[in-house]
């Protein structure tokens, strides 16, 4: 027995002597490896994942991205990171490896704020887009909607360069016929993302496009939804970003004549009328752009602090953005601060998002976008003769009403300043892994000041010598939020549920006083008035409050099934004080659904990495009217004579009729998506196709004041909208060692329809526009020119069908108008459909690149298909007015008879008339929105200096139009949606030249 016992225990000895050789060369190997882990940019990645390949051994990279870890030498090791595509890197027996990591662009399990929770990007059922952040910050832009521009399919943006002015935003097309900006959620609290909010705050944005992605959000989402998340504290010493950027800016200019070639064509046309000429003065050759427009000048500075630890983290940042406008006169200023911080004991957590901020515009004056053709080179800057100096028209001389802008920037000041808190207070608690319940409180206050003062002087001809005035108002806007919601999330093998239910209320307040006085005194020792209401007198003061509220309660079920079947339920119910009680409730239900195809066993696809088809419906709501459409408007400051005495009594009466009918507009909307990855996700394309259509549209058409109706026009729910569009984006990113690239391309086209007006109106007509049941809005309704008439013959023998002359006063070398009805002569009723305002499609493009600490970027966008009318031309190109003209013009003449512009004569219409389709323009553009590039410094130029990153830039925006378009902007905007192609002296877009500096530590 003994024997057997030795010569087992001899074997296992021999069996291990003969295994420890053979790993003897394995740990003889084992070293320790160090490095770090950094993005494309050059920044740190925190937290990435180092794993031993093949084994569960690793390690994390801290707050710096440094990582340190014991390795075979023959070993590989794979890194990775959520947002970033893993790789792999063999040791060699090398014991420092710095990598960089590629990021992700598919990022499928990146995390997507969708209003009161959160899904994968991989999981998402509805229409929406993700925004990079730093896409918006490398811009120079002062709100958020204006960096958004060419970087969403379905997403319009119309913004201009006045200081402080605020872009509109479209989301998929027009959807009713009043406001068209969408709903901005800030951290959980319903707000604007207006101008006095600081853009390098954003951490991240989502911008829900369809019904069934907004219907979280009820009655306020049928324009769309943009979620913006600002940025948090991570686990990690304190971190300290710093970043200033300075820009210039440079105002496009008109070509118009100087004083020499204007007073060629104006005697002409004084001559062709039979009228004695102008005293004009030729002795001053005024560049009013010269005097008006001026480099404008802007200003950022941003810094911000973060840190945290295991249980609690913190953000803190400060903004100073200053925009000395290109219009003399003009500025804007914003100071703000942010602190995000939040805390974890427990199952307990709670945070707060602070924001606050103050703006003050100096606005712009009058519309020198304007002024500055209505005004001849003949006129001089200033003239001692006119109350308060300046030059303007005068009779006989310069007979024009156009305005001196310097002036009116004088005389005429206003200014707006906003001093704003907003914020949000949460607490959770998580009962349980799969349970947890939020409240949320949100606040937000605004302390606003307007004031215009009125100086003591003229601007225009004819004008009367006013006295000062000052006009002044105080108001305060107050909005608070409750929000509770419990949710239920767990697995259940491969069932992964979702539940979402809460309740919301809301209430906003807006109370405003005014005061205004007259005949102000001056300050003999300085010269300026005094613009207190204490001072002057006519004194009249007022005030209002306006109030509302909104109670809702919410749901949503999300359902995913082995990462194959996706379900996504919502029901909101929405109640607002803006309607009657009868009408106070709606609710907005939505369904979508996902099949994520790539994942079934029958499809292998080596190629295709990921493919998802997708579909949805959904309603929305809107209540986008006044605090008390639904009541009566009562004046009670009438006064009425009566009895023997003739005694005065107070009396009052209504004088706005009212609608207590009024119930919630509806959109509902279908979409149909797909998502597909190819190339190792390195190629993306993304679809969408939609169908939207709003009923009970609200909207106050104008009705006849006969009515006794003076108090501006009642509401209704009368039109019927619709939308058609397709969306489409293509994206490729790739990496070649030190080398990598990205571009996209999206593509949106939207056609819009009005289906029917409602109130029994067939159409309505705006200025040059129709709007018409069964076309899209604002068509184009003018009388359409045929040429020109060359000789008396021409004239004679344009007849109608009766033989009728059509226009017997014309002269050669004037305009031919078709006779559309046919009955002989030129009058409104031969109007005619003769184009669209609305793009057939609109288009941008992205493409950016890296080497090493070396990166360029650009955007570019595009616009085809819509038809514009300039209205520089159609003040500039017509003669029976007194304003400048266009330099290089060649109008008929019996010896220049070779020419489409008509002869020139003053006091006619015939051939200056603004509702023809002379002033009609291709309004297709391509533009270079922004290029850029940056540089960061090497880590070896860096190491002593203890700044961690430091990156310099240089970019420009605006720099190249290709385009007909001959006003200043193909790219303008106008409020007014039914003369949405209307170029009325819109501000243009500015040419911006911006250097920047960024550092950290």
């Amino acid at each position: 027995m003994k024997t057997k016992l030795t010569h087992f225990l001899t074997k296992r000895y021999y069996l291990l002597v003969f295994f420890s050789l053979l790993l003897q060369p394995a740990f003889a190997q084992q070293i320790t490896v160090t490095g770090k882990v950094t993005a494309a940019s050059g920044e740190s990645i925190p937290f990435a994942n180092v794993l031993i390949k093949g084994t569960q051994n690793g390690t994390a990279t801290d707050f710096d991205g440094s990582f340190k870890i014991a390795v075979g030498g023959n070993q590989t090791l794979v890194f990775s990171s959520q947002g970033y595509k893993t790789t792999e890197v063999a040791v060699n027996n090398r014991t420092s490896i710095n990598i960089t990591l590629e990021e992700d662009a598919m990022k499928l399990n990146e995390i997507v704020v969708v209003g009161y929770g959160s899904q994968q990007k991989k999981d998402l059922t509805g229409a929406v887009s993700l925004v990079k952040p730093e896409e918006i910050q490398k811009r120079q832009v002062t709100t958020v909607a204006d960096g958004l521009q060419g970087l969403v399919t379905g997403v319009k943006v119309r913004g201009g360069g006045r200081p402080g002015q605020e872009a509109n935003i479209e989301i998929r097309g027009l959807k009713n016929l009043q406001s068209t900006n969408p709903l901005y959620v800030i951290d959980g609290l319903v707000t604007t993302a207006n101008r006095d909010f600081n853009p390098n705050d954003i951490e991240s944005i989502q911008v829900l496009k369809d019904a069934s992605a907004a219907a979280i959000y009820g009655s306020r989402a049928a324009n769309g939804v943009i979620i913006i998340t600002t940025k948090k504290g991570k686990k990690g010493p304190l971190q300290v970003e710093v970043s200033a950027k300075s820009s210039f800016q440079i105002m496009p200019r008109y070509d118009l004549m100087g004083t020499e070639e204007f007073a060629k064509w104006n005697n002409m046309a004084y001559d062709n009328a039979g009228l004695p000429r102008q005293n004009l003065n030729m002795a001053v050759n005024t560049d009013w752009q010269d005097a008006t427009f001026r480099t404008g000048m802007i200003q950022d500075y941003n810094a911000s602090f973060s840190g945290g630890n295991e249980n609690s983290t913190f953000f803190m940042s400060g903004n100073y953005f200053g925009n000395e406008g290109t219009v003399v006169g003009t500025d804007f200023d914003r100071i703000s601060f942010r602190v995000n911080s939040s805390g974890t004991k427990g199952i307990f957590s709670i945070g707060e998002n602070l924001a606050i901020s103050n703006s003050k515009t100096d606005e712009m004056s009058g519309n020198p976008i304007i002024d500055v053709y209505r005004m001849t080179p003949t006129i001089p800057l200033y003239d001692p003769s006119n109350p308060g100096g300046y030059g303007y028209g005068k009779q006989g001389v310069a007979d024009t009403f156009g305005t001196n802008p310097l002036a009116i920037a004088d005389f005429a000041n206003t200014t707006n300043e906003n001093f704003r808190i907003r914020g949000n207070i949460w607490s959770e608690l998580k009962f349980a892994p799969w349970l947890k319940y939020r409240f949320n409180f949100g606040y937000e206050t605004s302390f606003d000041s307007y004031k215009f003062m009125r100086k003591v002087g003229n601007w225009t001809l004819n004008q009367p010598i006013d006295p000062s005035q000052t006009d002044q108002n105080k108001g305060r806007s107050q909005t608070t939020l409750f929000e509770n919601t419990l949710t239920f999330k767990k697995e259940f093998g491969k069932h992964d549920v979702t539940v979402l239910v809460g309740q919301t209320f809301q209430k906003d307040r807006y109370d405003q006083i005014y005061g205004t006085k007259r005949n102000l005194p001056m300050n003999s020792g300085t010269g300026q008035y005094y613009e207190v209401l204490n001072q002057g007198d006519s004194p009249v003061v007022g005030g209002f409050i306006n109030e509302a509220a909104l109670a809702s309660y919410l749901g949503r079920i999300e359902y995913n099934y082995d990462n194959r079947y996706l379900l996504n339920a919502v029901l909101r119910r929405d109640g607002s004080s803006r309607f009657s009680d009868a009408n106070k409730w709606g609710n907005f239900p939505s369904v979508s659904a996902g099949w994520r195809v790539s994942n079934e066993s029958f499809f292998k696809s080596e190629f295709i990495k990921d493919l998802k088809l997708r579909a949805s419906y959904g309603e929305l709501g809107s209540g986008n009217i006044g605090y008390y459409e639904y009541k009566s408007f009562v004046n009670n400051f009438g006064a009425i004579v009566l009895g023997n005495d003739q005694n005065l009594f107070s009396s009052a009466a209504q004088v706005k009729l009212s609608n207590s009918q009024l119930r919630w507009e509806k959109l509902k909307q279908t979409n149909f998506g797909l998502d597909l990855a190819v190339l190792n996700n390195d190629l993306r394309f993304t679809a969408d196709y939609f169908i939207a259509r709003t009923d009970d549209v609200l909207f106050g058409f104008p009705i006849l004041l006969t009515t006794g109706n003076d108090g501006g026009n009642p509401i209704s729910n009368a039109a019927t909208v619709e939308n058609k569009g397709l969306e489409l984006e293509l994206a490729y990113s790739k990496k070649i060692n030190d080398f990598s690239f990205n571009a996209s391309i999206n593509f949106t086209k939207v056609n819009n329809k009005l289906v029917s007006l409602g109130n029994g109106q067939n159409e309505n007509i705006s200025g040059n526009t129709i709007t018409r049941a069964g076309m899209p809005v604002g068509m184009w309704y003018v009388l359409q020119t045929d040429g020109l008439f060359q000789n008396q013959q021409e004239i004679d023998n344009y007849k109608n069908a009766n033989g009728q002359v059509i226009m017997p006063n014309a002269v050669p070398g004037d305009i031919r108008f078709k006779d559309v009805n046919g009955d002989g002569q030129i009058t409104s009723t031969d109007k005619a459909i003769v184009g669209s305002p609305w793009p057939e499609f609109e288009m941008g493009l992205n493409a950016g690149a890296e080497y090493k600490g070396f990166d360029f970027s650009m955007n570019w966008i595009a616009s085809h298909g819509a038809t514009v009318y300039n209205g520089f031309r159609s003040v500039v190109d017509r003669f029976d007015d007194n304003s400048n003209y266009r330099a290089g013009i060649q109008p008929w003449t019996p010896e220049n008879p070779n020419t489409d512009f008509p002869r020139v004569t003053k006091g006619s219409t015939l051939n200056s008339r603004g509702d023809s389709d002379r002033f009609l323009e291709n309004g297709d553009f391509i533009r270079l929105k922004y290029i850029g590039f940056g540089y960061n410094l090497p880590e070896s130029v860096l190491k002593n200096s203890g700044i961690t990153r430091a990156r310099l830039t240089l970019s420009a925006q605006n720099i190249l139009t290709i385009t007909k378009y001959k006003g200043l902007d193909p790219e303008f905007t106008n409020g007014n949606i039914f003369e949405r192609g209307v170029d009325n002296g819109a501000f243009p877009n500015l040419k911006t030249y911006s250097l920047g500096v960024d550092f950290s530590f």
